[in-house]
């Protein structure tokens, strides 16, 4: 065969494999099947636990879609805190050096919680105060291929303050006004020194789940807060916080209080008011209060030369009122306006008029 020959049968042999093969591209890789790392894990210490919490992942190493999760896992290590914590090595699933703290079946989690994706989970196995304490979390999923670790999360293990002490709530228009007093010692019996933080969690009822709202930097011992709905009791409750070395503790909230915000500004007063006097009697009408709330008017009288005296009132939107049984004599009469708060408020006087009933 010439050489010709042979380049020819050459070319034709490779584009029958290529036939043959269907055109697919290479197997993947098994590790890009695993699920991703979590990215986010953070670690707290609350009262006397240490909480994680995490997103878990929603896709592949190879950026498919990941839909059978199954299970998440969470190893921790321990050491007297100084240079870097150990490497989280994985070997057959598992962190090299590491124990497990924590296994989360996802569809039955507890004593963890899930919320979509967001799992967090509470570690209060044989805490030690002063202990640095590295956590990582890996996922699985149904076929038990395991995600690579999460990034290394530390913390010193401190003691977290008792909760605040003396907390009071005042209403006001559309804001309730808070003040408590610091604690005086540390869920370990030792004194809290140094100024706190302090966190201020509200519920929109007495039964509701308290969530944070503000935080109150270190020694402040008020907040108020605003944007509220006036009418409608809220409950809130204070926990301090203690941060020591990059750590924080989050001590108990303390005992709800209750406030009602309310409306504290009066409507404007009645305008153009007019007195038509007859026999024992005076008819009063005027114009209603510029102010959309308004539930009534108040009608007073007084003499000509004495203190003004309720007479009478209306609802709104009356606003003509009939004063009978009216001696002979001369009066000054003037009208007020007040809303529908809780504990109503009411305008100032409108302009004074005076007539002389025959």
């Amino acid at each position: 065969m010439s050489p010709r020959a042979r380049r020819a049968a050459g070319v034709l042999l490779a584009a029958l494999g290529l036939a043959a093969c269907g055109r697919k591209g290479p197997p993947a890789a098994p590790e890009t099947r695993v699920p991703r790392a979590v990215g986010d894990l953070t670690v707290v210490i609350r009262e006397s636990t240490v909480e994680l919490t995490w997103t878990n992942p929603v896709r592949r190493v190879d950026s498919t879609p990941l839909r059978d999760l199954t299970l998440a896992r969470v190893f921790r290590v321990d050491d007297a805190g100084g240079g870097e914590p150990k490497a989280a090595m994985q070997v057959d699933g598992r962190i090299a050096g590491y124990m497990e703290v924590a296994t989360v079946p996802l569809d039955a989690p507890a004593p963890a919680r899930v919320a979509g994706p967001r799992v967090t989970v509470v570690d209060d196995r044989d805490l030690a105060y002063g202990r640095r304490y590295t956590y990582v979390v890996v996922t699985a999923d149904a076929r038990r291929r395991t995600s690579p670790p999460s990034r290394r999360v530390s913390v010193t293990y401190l003691a977290a303050p008792e909760p605040p002490v003396s907390v009071t709530a005042r209403p006001g228009e559309r804001e309730a006004r808070l003040a408590w007093q610091p604690p005086a010692r540390l869920v370990d019996g030792s004194p809290a020194t140094g100024p706190l933080a302090y966190e201020v969690l509200r519920a929109a009822a007495a039964d509701a789940e308290l969530t944070p709202v503000a935080t109150a930097a270190p020694g402040q011992l008020t907040f108020t807060d605003h944007g509220l709905e006036n009418e409608r009791a809220y409950s809130y409750a204070v926990r301090a916080l203690r941060t020591e070395g990059g750590t924080t503790a989050y001590g108990a909230p303390s005992a709800r209080v209750a406030v009602t915000p309310r409306k504290t500004t009066p409507p404007a007063p009645p305008a153009n008011l007019v007195a038509i006097p007859s026999e024992a009697t005076v008819r009063l009408t005027w114009s209603p209060s510029a102010d959309s709330d308004v539930a009534g008017y108040i009608i007073y009288r007084a003499p000509a030369r004495g203190p003004f005296v309720r007479v009478g009132s209306t609802r709104a939107p009356t606003t003509a009122f009939v004063d009978r049984d009216v001696p002979r004599g001369t009066y000054r009469y003037a009208v007020t306006a007040q809303d529908a708060a809780s504990l109503p408020n009411q305008s100032r006087h409108s302009d004074e008029v005076t007539v002389t009933v025959p």
